[in-house]
């Protein structure tokens, strides 16, 4: 779907609002990139250690909120 010539210079309130956010703080951008490393990226597992958390994962009974009886 192609807009008129009137709508494509719109920018939502939100846009304006991130831009604007944007240009008072520069470094928002590195701040949120160091954020996103510090709780998802993390370095890879060595197959000898995939293969220690396999073995030590305790396994989980069929269902979960059933008592031992």
């Amino acid at each position: 779907m192609k807009l008129s010539k009137q709508h494509s210079m719109y920018e939502s309130d939100h846009t304006l609002f991130i831009k604007e956010l944007k240009a008072k703080n520069p470094g928002i951008e590195a701040g949120q990139q160091q954020g996103r490393a510090l709780l998802w990226d993390r370095p890879p597992i060595s197959l000898d250690e995939q293969e220690r958390q396999l073995k030590s994962a305790v396994k989980q009974q069929a269902y979960v909120y059933q008592n031992k009886l």
